[in-house]
């Protein structure tokens, strides 16, 4: 067990789905793994392992930021030995073709700031999603019908933003959605050697202000589940 996780060894998998709620965590555990055992549950951020179509998984949250996120991701790979983490997570649209339930797979990401940001000091180092995932998760967002996009995403550590500028100029560069973690997965995998993906669903949109209900999220939430487990696994 580490300091955040108390999972036993070898009760966590080597690919791990991280969504930032750990009560998502467990309700995509209940819902598409068979078997789910909670492996941890330190803090209240839940994590379970289990089997999807005979495969092993864990589903563990993240916590909301690129500083909770980074905390976990780092005891994921380095103590526990996951070599595939995928985010699952929301995000805000930017660009008025992106819309509410559209999925987003995340290319790249721009931050301003992460907790990695100290060890580039005056390096600006681009964090990308690892390809293989990428385009299994494409073409498995295809194949469902599933309105998706794929570009350049922004991380944000500041949830209630004021900078309408910052949003012209994202979306003036093709930037695709806003949200507050993936940013920090790319560069810890990029550290250790893992495979990244952040798989989002579009909850609400910057734009024209329309957001899901939140008695709908988890439904439109589960076609990004099983991208993320078809591209982890295809």
């Amino acid at each position: 067990m580490t300091v955040h996780i108390g999972a036993k060894p070898g009760e966590i998998a080597e690919t791990v789905l991280m969504p930032g709620d750990p009560y998502r965590a467990r309700w995509a555990a209940q819902t598409f793994l068979k078997d789910a055992v909670l492996v941890n549950e330190v803090r209240g951020m839940l994590g379970y392992t289990g089997t999807w179509n005979g495969h092993r998984v864990t589903i563990h949250g993240s916590g909301m930021g690129m500083p909770s996120l980074s905390i976990y991701a780092n005891e994921l790979i380095r103590d526990y030995g996951a070599k595939t983490l995928i985010r699952i997570g929301s995000a805000g649209a930017l660009p008025e073709h992106v819309k509410v339930r559209d999925v987003i797979l995340a290319q790249t990401c721009s931050t301003l700031g992460s907790p990695s940001r100290a060890i580039f000091r005056e390096l600006n180092f681009a964090p990308c999603a690892d390809f293989g995932l990428l385009s299994k998760a494409h073409a498995a967002a295809i194949a469902k019908g599933t309105p998706t996009h794929v570009g350049g995403i922004y991380s944000s550590d500041t949830f209630y933003d004021e900078r309408p500028d910052l949003w012209k100029e994202l979306t003036r560069h093709g930037c695709l959605g806003v949200e507050m973690e993936a940013a920090e997965l790319y560069m810890v995998a990029a550290r250790h050697g893992a495979r990244a993906l952040a798989i989002l669903t579009v909850s609400d949109h910057i734009a024209t202000g329309e957001a899901l209900p939140s008695d709908q999220r988890e439904r439109s939430f589960g076609a990004m589940v099983e991208i993320a487990l078809e591209a982890a696994f295809a």
